[in-house]
């Protein structure tokens, strides 16, 4: 399982990369493996501000259904418009073209809440 160390992790499955004050988010390699075959990614906070922890969308799986949660406070500027036709990306590439979200983030200082691949590592393998 990849979890690349310049991203920063949840306790729900979330990643976080982080550009300045601009970061994407999407789900964990793990988390994609639990879920199976990726259906449907619906979206329908763009343009709104969500608070951290706060549900900003749905991911659906042949099997189930199940919140996205935002790893840190801040507006939806953009949604990966590539899931729509091709939800499959978020099982093939879950850190690249699998990416969910685009976040303007409204304080820097939550991430320092977030997991170190090391720590979500550790909180999986348990």
């Amino acid at each position: 399982m990849n979890f690349p160390a310049d991203l920063k992790y949840t306790k729900d499955h979330e990643w976080i990369r982080v550009d300045g004050d601009v970061a994407y988010v999407g789900i964990t390699d793990y988390a994609q493996g639990e879920l199976g075959e990726i259906v449907f990614v619906d979206i329908t906070t763009e343009g709104e501000t969500v608070a951290k922890e706060e549900v900003f969308g749905t991911i659906e799986a042949v099997k189930t259904v199940s919140d996205l949660f935002m790893p840190v406070g801040g507006e939806v500027l953009e949604v990966n418009t590539e899931l729509e036709d091709q939800p499959e990306l978020v099982n093939e590439d879950a850190y690249g073209k699998g990416w969910i979200i685009k976040v303007a983030i409204s304080d820097l200082s939550e991430l320092d809440g977030l997991m170190s691949a090391a720590e979500y590592e550790q909180m999986i393998a348990k």
